[in-house]
């Protein structure tokens, strides 16, 4: 009978630590270690303080072709490829390194609002890879600023011009519009939030009026 190494345990561990703490899900981590399901849904509580999500993982190649979802998956790619190919982080180690750093660059330097999640999901970057893995999709070099951009595999590479150089009419006005709705709703909240603050001092002072206006005063009206 073989005995589990405790260094090997450990080293698993630290990693389905850190993916959890990237926004894996459970399924990712199965694929990723060999720790049970029960001592994964246990660390999941003890990192995240909540029960793993449960449900389907993305597995549309899809929506790596819209164009917002396009360019943020190609910026982690080329990350990926860097870190796994010049560094002594491999695989899943790699994976984490190049999630963190597209994260940092994810964080308002490529349209994401600061606070908010970045487009490019921990688990769809996981699936990103797998699907290079399995041939699905592949690198297209533009024809005019040259950069690498995720792709069909097996689409014609004559020709190709990514979602940077040429993106789609309505390319961005979808996050401008839910931005320029949340700024109404914020103004409308304030502006609620005034009227009752000062609805009580009204009252009261209404109040003391027409307790000192004299009594023949108050008959008439």
């Amino acid at each position: 009978m073989s005995k589990k190494s405790v260094a090997k345990e450990a080293e698993e561990i630290l990693l389905a630590t850190d993916m959890i703490q990237l926004g894996a899900r459970l399924q990712v981590l199965q694929a990723e270690t060999s720790l049970s399901y029960d001592r994964l849904a246990r660390l999941y509580r003890e990192v995240k303080g909540c029960s793993p999500p449960k449900g389907m993982l993305p597995f549309s190649v899809d929506w790596f072709m819209t164009w917002l979802p396009n360019i943020h998956s190609s910026v982690f790619y080329s990350i990926y490829r860097y870190i796994d190919t010049n560094t002594p982080a491999k695989g899943s180690r790699a994976l984490v390194e190049a999630y963190r750093l597209y994260a940092e660059q994810a964080d308002g330097g490529l349209g994401t609002p600061p606070g908010e999640e970045p487009v490019l999901s921990f688990t769809r970057a996981w699936m990103l890879i797998r699907f290079f893995d399995s041939n699905l999709l592949q690198l297209s070099y533009c024809e005019r600023c040259k950069g690498g951009f995720i792709a069909h595999a097996h689409d014609p590479q004559a020709g190709f011009v990514c979602a940077i150089c040429r993106p789609p009419p309505r390319a961005g006005k979808t996050r401008k519009r839910r931005t320029a709705s949340a700024g109404a709703a914020e103004k409308t909240t304030v502006s609620r939030a005034r009227a009752r603050k000062a609805a009580p001092v009204d009252a009261a002072d209404t109040a003391s009026g027409a307790a000192a206006a004299p009594r023949g005063v108050l008959s008439e009206t």
